[in-house]
């Protein structure tokens, strides 16, 4: 009975490891940044994914997970982010996303009001979606 129960357990849980669109898997990403959440974050980042942000690089989710991770999620728990644009097109098992984003509040002692941009790559895997690639840049707003 016990095995049975832990797989009904994971199960469960795998059913909200993914979001079925992209938009919703992006949103996702983002709320478990928000949250804390790295166990999250990193369920929604394909294995392989490549992130480029402030002209560094990270070639794989592990390698996102030791170097900006932690400071990714320390910034999205000090702001507040809001979409002003959004604009999503899928082509098979592939979609892109382009967002474009204004964050504002204090983040180690220094107040943010940015505007920012992010381009994201998904793949559909099964019945849901990773994230592929971020493109992310950002400035102050005026």
């Amino acid at each position: 009975m016990r095995p049975f129960v832990l797989l009904a357990v994971l199960g469960l849980a795998s059913l909200h490891t993914r979001a079925a669109t992209p938009g919703e898997t992006l949103a996702a990403f983002h709320a478990a940044l928000q949250a804390g959440d790295q166990a999250r974050a990193m369920a929604l980042l394909s294995p392989d994914a490549v992130i480029y942000e402030a002209g560094h690089v990270e070639r794989s989710r592990s390698e996102y997970a030791d170097h900006h991770l932690a400071d990714d999620i320390a910034f999205a728990r000090a702001t507040t982010r809001r979409v002003l644009r959004h604009k999503e097109s899928i082509e098979g098992g592939i979609a892109m996303i382009l967002d474009e984003t204004e964050s504002r509040g204090t983040f180690r002692g220094k107040k943010i009001n940015a505007v920012g941009t992010e381009t994201a790559l998904l793949e559909k895997k099964g019945d849901g979606w990773v994230v592929l690639h971020f493109h992310w840049s950002s400035r102050k707003a005026k």
